[in-house]
């Protein structure tokens, strides 16, 4: 074979004749069920872009044919006819989420150059430009009718996938990073290799940048974080006036986000140290109010989302440890701690909360988990099937030993869900407060570990026990990548065949 030149561009219309004697030689088992030249005409007017030719020395011998479609009128029950509108196109939306597949061949005879692979690339790129959410199409399994009679579909793409099996489209297409995301019936009745099944196949855009209602949208993220020192305070205005310092410090390097430790305004306490614990948990409860009012005007006037460590708050006659989120637009969230320690417990009377949720921000989606929360790795896992991107852990530690439980579970969280992890805690004595008497720390932002990431998971990290700020950049654009692309894929390599998590009785 003389390979002179080859080369990789838009089809056009003069193409065709070149292009029938291809798909005729491609598709010997189809029974002559060609494109005709005012489909071509057509496809190539309605989304030029989309129609990519291979040619070598200047002869066409394969192509990949495209089309726009917004996925979710469709949805993943569709058949061939159904998505192109029984050939027409009409379902071709420039302003839609989705590249969609709808034609793919090389010449048998210049097969194992590696060119059905450029036409992939070629369509990965495209949609890349075009900011689409993700290349969808039906393969076909040509294979299958080898194996019909033993096989069911779902049987035979698992051993396709495992390489027990060979099938020309679908062991190319996984190749290729396409995962299948469903089985289709009668999707092109008439191709008899298949049985008229299909393989609803995907390739997401890692790139993908949705359009938001959210202002500001950022992918690096800058994150301040507070290692508190336990000291004592008269007053909620003398611990606000401590706090709108450190605020005011990580606002100078404007950080996106702020995160103070769990139970930081625990040395109000000392006023009711006569009482017994229980009872001066509850009475500090009513700090709560007027702390989070001022915070929520922190959050604003300093232009910082402020995670505001946790606090305890009453509701009826239980107690809880909460955390509070005030976002710099001036809105507040809250989230319960839900497992209370057994101290918490046998103390405090503190009761956990039965509520989980990532919330949104301008500056990523987040989690927050206090302290003994980040030990339960389900509670994590649930946050990142919700796309979480930042999870924030707000702790209270006496000793190293309960400091190092915090840490290695917040590392061991970043590794399996893919995400940063960022936890802050207090540090230093507080005589005069019962049950509070130390405190030990050493705050940090922990990373995934893979290519792209500090070796070691560790963003940046405070002094062991001392009362200090750290300030560190996470750019979340890369997770995407590490979602998709990674050494391992802990997020989609679970086995949801063979175990998973129901969280207040449903599946997560």
């Amino acid at each position: 074979m003389d390979l002179q030149s080859i080369e990789l561009r838009n089809l056009e219309a003069q193409d065709y004749q070149e292009l029938k004697k291809s798909m005729k030689s491609a598709y010997l088992d189809m029974d002559e069920d060609y494109w005709d030249s005012a489909s071509i005409k057509k496809l190539i007017k309605l989304f030029p872009e989309g129609q990519v030719c291979v040619t070598v020395n200047g002869e066409v011998v394969g192509c990949a044919l495209s089309i726009i479609v917004d996925y979710k009128k469709y949805g993943d029950a569709h058949t061939y006819k159904q998505i192109t509108a029984g050939g027409s196109f009409k379902t071709h939306d420039d302003k839609g989420d989705v590249l969609y597949g709808i034609e793919i061949f090389v010449h048998p005879k210049y097969r194992g150059l590696r060119l059905a692979r450029r036409l992939y690339e070629a369509r990965k790129a495209l949609c890349e430009k075009l900011n689409l959410k993700s290349i969808i199409a039906g393969g076909r399994i040509p294979n299958y009718q080898k194996f019909q009679n033993d096989l069911t579909p779902r049987q035979y793409i698992d051993k396709v996938k495992y390489k027990e099996i060979y099938d020309p489209t679908l062991s190319f297409q996984l190749a290729n990073d396409f995962h299948v995301r469903k089985i289709l019936r009668n999707y092109l009745p008439e191709d008899a290799r298949s049985k008229g099944f299909a393989t609803l196949i995907e390739w997401n855009n890692v790139y993908y940048e949705e359009v938001s209602s959210v202002i500001n949208n950022k992918t690096v993220v800058r994150i301040g974080l507070v290692q508190w020192q336990m000291r004592p305070y008269n007053n909620i205005s003398e611990l606000m006036k401590h706090a709108e310092y450190f605020i005011d410090a990580v606002s100078d390097y404007q950080s996106d986000f702020i995160l103070f430790p769990e139970l930081f305004n625990t040395p109000l306490m000392a006023e009711y140290n006569h009482m017994d614990a229980a009872k001066a948990m509850r009475e500090l409860a009513k700090s709560t109010d007027p702390i989070t009012e001022a915070f929520s005007k922190l959050a604003v006037s300093y232009n910082v989302n402020i995670v505001a460590g946790s606090m305890p708050k009453v509701e009826g006659e239980h107690l809880y440890n909460v955390s509070y989120l005030f976002r710099r637009n001036g809105s507040m969230e809250e989230t319960v701690k839900i497992h209370p320690t057994p101290s918490e417990i046998s103390s405090w009377g503190m009761r956990g909360g039965n509520d989980l949720r990532v919330f949104d921000t301008d500056s990523g989606k987040i989690g927050i988990l206090i302290c003994y929360d980040v030990e339960f790795p389900e509670l994590s896992r649930i946050l990142a099937s919700q796309d979480m991107q930042i999870l924030f852990v707000p702790f209270l530690t006496d000793t190293q030993n309960g400091y190092n439980r915090v840490k290695f579970c917040a590392q061991a969280r970043a590794v399996e869900n893919e995400c940063y992890v960022a936890i802050a805690g207090c540090v230093g004595n507080l005589p005069n407060v019962n049950n509070m008497d130390i405190s030990y720390a050493q705050s940090a932002v922990f990373t995934p570990s893979d290519f792209g990431f500090p070796t070691n998971g560790i963003q940046s990290e405070a002094t062991p026990n001392s009362e200090m700020i750290v300030i560190a950049d996470v750019d979340l654009s890369i997770l995407g990548e590490l979602h998709e692309y990674g050494s391992v894929q802990n997020l989609k390599d679970r086995r949801t065949d063979l175990y998973g998590i129901t969280f207040n009785g449903k599946k997560v």
